[in-house]
């Protein structure tokens, strides 16, 4: 497990999603560095720039560029590929699940209504991605070496 604290890039357009979020992780047992962007622009500027999270909780429905177009950029591109990427979002379109997971989603959670259920929601996260899934983490920028389907 991490020493450091895990960082985490919420992309989300919703002051009042982006709070329970947080609220929701602060609840939970790990370090994390919550990073929050309110565009996926602003998002793959930051990615671009070097800033390499441990894990994108990704809303689909953004200004600008939206959550799937950001999706595709990062999946397709090799040296961001092993970023995890976990859907976050209201929406619980057939259309929208498929195609986030013909894009290689790492995972497509839709939002609680409730902030009891996001806390569980977001333990639910922290513990996969951080102490339940193994990774190899890569020596130069602390991402995953793992491409999606790959074997442990």
């Amino acid at each position: 497990m991490k020493k450091e604290p895990i960082k985490i890039f919420l992309v989300e357009d919703d002051e009042g999603d982006v709070r329970i979020t947080k609220d929701a992780f602060e609840e939970g047992k790990l370090l994390v560095d919550m990073v929050h962007y309110e565009t996926a622009d602003l998002t793959l500027e930051a990615i671009r720039s070097g800033i390499i999270p441990d894990l994108i909780l990704l809303d689909l429905n953004l200004p600008g560029m939206d959550g799937r177009e950001l999706l595709t950029i990062l999946k397709s591109d090799p040296q961001y590929i092993s970023i995890p990427v976990v859907i976050l979002t209201t929406s619980k379109s057939e259309e929208d699940i498929v195609r986030s997971y013909q894009q290689h989603c790492n995972a497509y959670i839709t939002k609680p209504v409730n902030s009891v259920q996001f806390i569980t929601v977001a333990k639910t996260i922290e513990n996969f991605w951080f102490q339940v899934v193994k990774t190899t983490p890569s020596t130069d920028t602390g991402v995953y070496d793992a491409e999606p389907g790959a074997g442990t």
